[in-house]
């Protein structure tokens, strides 16, 4: 006789979220390497765009993180090659220059502090939606965990190598996970590079998805209450990790040369 066909809804969430706890383990990959597979899996994603982008993470010191060398595409990225960078660029460890504009990454460091890995890329639709001006819609599960997570910058700031693109940038974002900026790419701002990672992954999808719906008629909205219990649910940090294991084992198949120990 079946002990959960009585089960609420809720009951039935706090049983998967805690077998999740038991079987999804966490990744065994040091930082460094996490960001090497990101780099990767992001890269299979379609969000190259020649040298444009950064994915950082902070590292173990209070003000620095982990970037890539500039003149270096995200497949070309290994744990061996990152660099270590203050928040004025600076680089500590490794060898070349950080991208110049990861500056707006040391002020959304500096203001929130929950936010341990951010991803700035360029891909084709995310870029397609932004030259359109139009914030990311989110109404399908799968793009759940950016449901009223995700903001708009209208203006676009330039190139964001100044302080004043860091100020603005920083503000749009407030406190959400992800912004969608005009005329330029994406920011995920990550409590880990697992969270982040999987975001980058899914606001391409979901740019994808508005810009074909967009093309077929009008874009319905999901119910508030059923769209927050799917973002929560779907943005449960055991969520997180099993995707970005199954990004990483794909990853590493494909470049078996992004770790390098």
């Amino acid at each position: 006789m079946s002990e959960t066909f009585t089960a609420t809804k809720e009951e039935l969430m706090d049983q998967a979220q805690s077998q999740m706890r038991v079987h999804l383990a966490e990744s065994q990959w040091t930082t460094r390497q996490k960001i090497a597979l990101t780099c990767r899996a992001l890269f299979d994603a379609g969000h190259d765009s020649g040298l444009a982008g950064q994915i950082t993470a902070r590292a173990e010191r209070p003000g620095t993180y982990y970037t890539q060398q500039l003149g270096l595409g995200f497949d070309e990225i290994t744990e061996d090659n990152l660099l270590l960078v203050d928040e004025d660029l600076n680089v500590l460890e490794g060898s070349g220059m950080a991208n110049p504009a990861n500056r707006f990454h040391s002020w959304i460091y500096r203001a929130r502090p929950d936010v341990e890995c951010i991803v700035h890329t360029h891909p084709f639709h995310v870029a397609a939606l932004s030259m359109l001006e139009t914030p990311l819609v989110v109404s399908q599960m799968d793009i759940a965990p950016l449901y009223d997570d995700c903001a708009f910058l209208a203006n676009w700031p330039g190139v964001p190598v100044g302080n004043e693109e860091g100020e603005i940038i920083t503000a749009a974002l407030g406190q959400k996970k992800a912004i969608l900026l005009a005329h330029h790419g994406h920011v995920i701002a990550g409590s880990s590079i697992e969270e982040a990672c999987s975001l980058a992954v899914l606001i391409e999808r979901g740019a994808k998805l508005q810009l074909t719906a967009m093309a077929a008629g009008t874009i319905a909205e999901l119910p508030e209450r059923l769209a927050r219990e799917a973002h929560d649910w779907t943005l449960n940090p055991k969520r997180s990790q099993a995707n970005f294991s199954y990004y990483a084992r794909r990853a590493l198949s494909r470049h078996p040369d992004s770790i390098t120990s």
